[in-house]
């Protein structure tokens, strides 16, 4: 386990998060007057949420995470970073909305929690930050109940076909199998690039971010998660993709849909850009 890499992450997260919540004005009041930063396909391969219970692993500042607890879930929020939990728990007090939330590596947490869930939940960006592909399926079969499921809805690896700019071919093909991604640039601000898609209210512009903590991310292919998810003993019962981006900018080319969607540029590929795959425990 890459325990060094995942602190230096821990690091470069706290930089991000603090940036990314700064363009987010009161989400408190967003998130007590009703309002909800989850998406259609999530909530359709999540199914019923009223008391279940619900780990949302990765779960960043917890805007999801207390969304998912709104519609009556049991949820515990997980995520490396301490500035995210903090201030997930202070969005849980200032919501009026209940959830659990604990900070640690998600390996770690895997691997110690007694616990059992009936949905565990990945999302948006998640799984590139996992150095391990095939033990993190292995722990999520582990606390899933008999009958649990894990859901997760991700941005598409097609996407590493472009290159910054939104052009197909110039990009890095790459082929998956958890080879590492160094970035001495560290996590940017990908909420700002977004221009207010990400749900939570009021955007706020704020001065350009650098982040001074380098990152690294790995590189796993839809195959790569289709086959540790089936390995760690979980029935694959659905695979999706979807032909846009929910919520992120990747390309400044990009054209704005309804729903706070993102679609390639006029004549670019016909391609996925997400996927979403839900996979059960045997009873």
């Amino acid at each position: 386990m890459s325990h060094d890499l995942h602190e230096q992450n821990r690091r470069s997260w706290n930089h991000a998060t603090r940036a990314h919540n700064a363009h987010k004005g009161d989400q408190a009041a967003f998130l007590r007057g009703g309002g909800s930063t989850l998406f259609p396909e999530e909530l359709e391969l999540l199914g019923e949420l009223r008391g279940k219970r619900v780990v949302h692993l990765q779960c960043n500042a917890g805007q999801d995470t207390l969304s998912l607890a709104a519609r009556g879930a049991q949820v515990t929020g997980v995520d490396i970073s301490d500035e995210a939990i903090d201030f997930a728990r202070e969005l849980a007090r200032g919501s009026g909305i209940a959830a659990t939330f604990e900070r640690g590596d998600v390996f770690a947490w895997l691997g110690a929690t007694t616990e059992q869930f009936d949905i565990a939940f990945s999302s948006y960006g998640a799984i590139a930050w996992l150095s391990d592909l095939p033990t993190w399926a292995r722990g999520v079969a582990r606390i899933l109940a008999p009958g649990g499921r894990l859901v997760v809805v991700e941005f598409h690896p097609v996407l590493y076909l472009f290159d910054d700019d939104g052009r197909i071919g110039t990009g890095c093909a790459r082929g998956g199998k958890g080879a590492r991604l160094d970035n001495p640039q560290g996590i940017g601000d990908y909420v700002a690039l977004s221009q207010g898609a990400l749900p939570a209210g009021e955007h706020i512009e704020t001065a350009p971010f650098e982040n001074p903590e380098a990152c690294h991310e790995w590189d796993w292919s839809l195959a790569d998660i289709v086959d540790a998810v089936a390995r760690a003993g979980l029935r694959i019962e659905t695979v999706r993709e979807w032909p846009y981006a929910n919520g992120c900018k990747f390309f400044p080319n990009m054209v704005a849909l309804d729903g706070r969607r993102w679609a390639l540029a006029p004549g670019s590929p016909k391609v996925p850009l997400m996927y979403g795959l839900v996979a059960s425990r045997y009873k």
